[in-house]
């Protein structure tokens, strides 16, 4: 399937690993021109270059911390020419009520809830002006299968949801699509680590952490891939009457998997 997006320009904030890293392949390999965001240069630098060589497309790289607001300004202003946008990055740290103090609780949405909220409102208006886009809010399950012991994500993902769906009601009539995907479990070097973590912690031996997933839908969590190449379908025409609207990928645990 030709998802026409042949030189369509992307900027994937979060870009230099996980699903930001996958989607940048994505698209990368639908031939578009990527801006890719994160606070690692080296990162950045060393992936931009494969994409370069493997796709001949496009790849700016920002090394931002997205959240200072003069460097999500500049961010915006640099990418003003963008079709797509792509809110990833975050950071926010597990555990209950009472072991995430106020300014940690702070510091996490300043990036993942404030950032995605200052960035989109910067490029929906750019969007607007050059008449049309699409930005896909990479949120997570949490905001609907509430976690008392990831609190501060799950409170953080229920608002960004409500913000998906309150501005992509409305932004078709500014030819501006706005969707949401919440991930489940995705094998990410972070995912990884903290199921390392929790084997050593519950069963001795750190490299037991196959085992914790074992109870998951396939015995695995999601690939990266899976998340990016959803990314560019609905970032894509061949999806083009879809906008306020959560697509939630976790294998079924939100719809009562069991195992």
């Amino acid at each position: 399937m030709d998802l026409h997006l042949r030189g369509k320009r992307v900027l994937i904030t979060g870009a230099s690993k996980g699903i930001g890293a996958a989607a940048a392949e994505a698209f990368a390999e639908e031939g578009c021109h990527l801006r890719l965001a994160a606070r690692s240069k080296d990162l950045l630098e060393a992936q931009a270059v494969r994409l370069r060589d493997l796709h001949e497309i496009g790849v700016a790289i920002h090394a931002v911390d997205l959240r200072k607001p003069d460097d999500l300004a500049k961010l915006a202003k640099d990418a003003g020419d963008i079709d797509i946008l792509i809110n990833n990055a975050g950071d926010i740290p597990g555990g209950p009520l009472d072991a995430i103090d106020e300014p940690t609780w702070r510091h996490a949405w300043d990036l993942k809830v404030f950032g995605f909220i200052n960035l989109s409102r910067l490029v929906y208006a750019q969007m607007k002006q050059r008449g049309g886009g699409v930005i896909i809010n990479d949120i997570g399950s949490a905001g609907e299968k509430f976690d008392a012991n990831y609190i501060c994500g799950s409170a953080g993902n229920a608002a960004l949801m409500a913000f998906t769906r309150a501005l992509g009601g409305k932004s078709l009539a500014d030819n501006i699509r706005v969707v949401g995907i919440n991930p489940g479990p995705v094998g990410t070097d972070r995912h990884i680590t903290l199921l390392k973590t929790r084997a050593k912690a519950q069963l001795g031996d750190e490299n037991r952490y196959p085992e914790l997933q074992k109870g998951l839908p396939l015995g695995r969590p999601a690939h990266p891939r899976e998340i990016g190449d959803l990314m560019a379908y609905l970032a894509s025409d061949r999806s083009g009457y879809t906008s306020g609207v959560i697509v939630t990928v976790d294998g079924g645990l939100s719809a009562g998997w069991s195992h």
